[in-house]
């Protein structure tokens, strides 16, 4: 097992991810971003949580903190949605971060 959090290919999968949104949400308009947007940043939390149970002792402390992180991105892709319902984001945009999540 590594020591680095750095080196786990799925903590930095949900860094890029997370940094992808952010970007992607500075650029909307005050109300956009002020409502939805603060909202689907959370995406943070998806490594957030990674990070937290990696940090732990405990297997089943890790464990915990995974459920977590899969919590964040059920609710993530559910953010997603309304961003493309409500046309912050292209259809082709919302089909690229369903399939990175």
């Amino acid at each position: 097992m590594s020591n680095r959090i750095e080196e786990l290919e799925v903590y930095n999968l949900s860094e890029a991810f997370a940094d992808r949104v952010w970007f992607m949400v500075a650029k909307w308009e005050y109300f956009a971003k002020d409502t939805l947007g603060k909202q689907i940043v959370l995406s943070d939390s998806i490594g957030a949580n990674i990070a937290e149970g990696f940090g732990r002792f405990h297997y089943k402390e890790n464990k915990k903190f995974c459920y977590f992180g899969r919590g964040s991105v059920i609710e993530t892709k559910g953010w997603l949605k309304k961003a493309n319902t409500r046309s912050l984001i292209s259809d082709e945009d919302y089909q690229t971060l369903l399939k990175e999540l």
